[in-house]
């Protein structure tokens, strides 16, 4: 497995890997009127993130097993087709939190690293950007992945869909240790 950087050329890719993603993985964590709502306004791909070159693809060969991002913006989740929070505001590294975007996983490829891989590529990149802190708006599903990579609760929130349906997510919080430079005598 290997993790570059999205392209443009991968978004049809994307946009159909996010939406089987949420399909099979959100199940049990929300019902079906929930998935579909939050595919339509909030599971998507946010191509700011592609042209700032912070959205990163896990392949094997020409396969796509995953994407997820990290941006220095202010808009904590959602993709093109509704992004909440200003894509036009840029983060102090100094007194902000990165943001940690677009987490979604191949059914298939599940539990076999992928996350993990996308959290260590964003982590070292908003690290090297000067970031010491990681900020993220968890669907429920992946609220235990991110528990285990050491976030914390900030809180919990319901976002009301433009269809009326709402949507549950945790805001969660991350402080990043030094960049290894830093540590050395």
């Amino acid at each position: 497995m290997l993790v570059r950087p999205a392209t443009p050329d991968d978004v049809p890719v994307l946009n159909v890997l996010i939406a089987r993603s949420a399909h099979e993985l959100s199940r049990g964590f929300y019902d079906e009127q929930e998935i579909a709502s939050a595919i339509k306004y909030v599971f998507g791909v946010d191509t700011t993130l592609i042209a700032d070159r912070t959205y990163f693809v896990v392949v094997d060969g020409e396969l796509v097993l995953g994407c997820g991002g990290w941006s220095r913006r202010r808009a904590l989740y959602g993709g093109d087709q509704r992004p909440v929070g200003s894509v036009d505001d840029f983060l102090d590294p100094h007194c902000d939190a990165a943001r940690i975007r677009a987490f979604f996983v191949a059914p298939e490829a599940a539990r076999r690293g992928v996350g993990r891989q996308l959290l260590d590529a964003c982590t070292r990149a908003a690290q090297d950007a000067g970031f010491t802190q990681l900020e993220l708006m968890a669907t429920l599903p992946g609220v235990p992945f991110y528990r285990t990579q050491g976030f914390v609760d900030l809180e919990a929130v319901t976002d009301t869909l433009p269809d009326g349906v709402p949507l549950r997510f945790i805001r969660m919080s991350r402080t990043l240790p030094p960049p290894d430079d830093a540590r050395a005598p």
